[in-house]
């Protein structure tokens, strides 16, 4: 009898832990789609904590049992949101078979949403590449297609590591250079073209796979946080599906 007692406890016990954790998670949920209202309508800048206290209607100590500053709750939101893009990304681009072409149609469909969604791409330039941590979905795909570029021999580089650094890095600075600054057409396949002679793809073949076919991104994104914020048309080079001849 002691025994099953003991299991009914330990039982009863996991069902609360369960329950608390999803109730914490829900909590965290709100808070970061209340803090893209709040972030909408009066910027990074001037926010305040009671700000997404009042959007929230969490006490003061509920939101400090999540977020401690109002940039580490950007630093969350941007991260969450990082995320659920990808998962709209990655199922288009694991249906291509070379790692090199994934990770090229990914970096520019990831860029293509920073313009689809400029609050979001704000938030980006903001956080910069700690959006990148370990484990957050952006390195595990990213590493996965690197990695497996290197198995196939696919890059002259021997350190998945720096392949990886020098992707980000381009899709961070790339982004903030698009949002706040006027660049020529087609900018992330000029850049992914210069980011794939620099890892030992051909000339020829890095022109090919910067400007191949994209394929359609979802109307809008699947996700708790996306589904409050409006897509803003592409630009039209962004809208076709592959450059005819790039500019020389």
């Amino acid at each position: 009898m002691p025994k099953i007692a003991e299991k009914e406890e330990s039982t009863t016990e996991d069902h609360r832990v369960r329950v608390g954790a999803q109730r914490r998670e829900k909590t965290r949920l709100r808070l970061l789609v209340s803090a893209l209202d709040v972030f909408t309508e009066k910027g990074p800048d001037v926010a305040v904590i009671d700000d997404f206290i009042a959007a929230t209607g969490v006490s003061r100590g509920t939101f400090y049992n999540h977020f401690r500053t109002t940039s580490e709750l950007l630093y969350a939101l941007a991260t969450a949101m990082s995320d659920e893009a990808l998962q709209s990304i990655d199922p288009l681009v694991v249906q291509l078979d070379d790692p090199v072409q994934r990770f090229s149609t990914g970096t520019r469909l990831y860029m293509q949403m920073a313009l689809r969604y400029p609050l979001w791409g704000s938030f980006i330039t903001r956080v910069g590449t700690r959006i990148a941590a370990r484990g957050q979905l952006i390195d595990v795909y990213l590493m996965r297609d690197l990695e497996l570029a290197l198995q196939r021999k696919r890059l002259k580089i021997d350190n998945a590591l720096v392949a990886r650094d020098i992707v980000l890095g381009s899709i961070f600075y790339g982004i903030e250079t698009m949002i706040t600054e006027p660049t020529r057409a087609y900018h992330p396949e000029h850049m992914m073209r210069c980011v794939l002679v620099g890892l030992g793809i051909e000339p020829a073949e890095a022109e090919a796979i910067a400007f191949m076919r994209l394929p359609d991104l979802p109307a809008v994104v699947d996700g708790p946080i996306f589904a409050g914020l409006e897509p803003r048309p592409l630009p039209v080079e962004a809208n076709r599906k592959r450059a005819k001849a790039s500019p020389k």
